[in-house]
């Protein structure tokens, strides 16, 4: 997988983290965009418009007989700027399934969408720092 967040700081409590189930087969990369599903699990992020969870907080191998990982969701990230330049101040959702950004829209916060607050402003195909905080 290719442009996993990079954790900058952990806020909060360590960054807040949250223990989801995840399918045993599945191999995690540390900083992957994690997407929310039912019941309380998680799996890397598949698409655009999809709930986010967080962000993985180690690295899961597949196969390994684990079947939960921890995701941080307190913390500031440096996120690749996808296809929509990113302005600071704003927020921005997941574009894709390679972890990159962009610009959100008006209600992607009430979508549950959003990956955090640009905070500086993000030129496309570049890296920049993100302030996430899930609630």
């Amino acid at each position: 997988m290719a442009n996993e967040a990079i954790i900058v700081e952990l806020l909060g409590n360590k960054g807040d983290p949250i223990r989801y189930s995840c399918a045993d087969g599945t191999a995690i990369p540390k900083g992957t965009v994690m997407e929310l599903e039912t019941p309380r699990s998680v799996i890397p992020m598949s698409a655009a418009g999809k709930p986010f969870a967080g962000y993985a907080a180690s690295e899961k191998v597949a196969n390994d007989g684990q079947t939960s990982i921890a995701v941080y969701t307190n913390c500031i990230v440096l996120l690749r700027c996808g296809t929509t330049q990113c302005e600071i101040g704003q927020f921005v959702i997941t574009e894709a399934a390679v972890n990159t950004i962009k610009l959100g829209a008006t209600l992607d916060f009430e979508t549950a969408w959003t990956l955090g607050r640009a905070m500086e402003t993000i030129a496309i195909g570049h890296d920049g720092l993100v302030r996430t905080l899930v609630v």
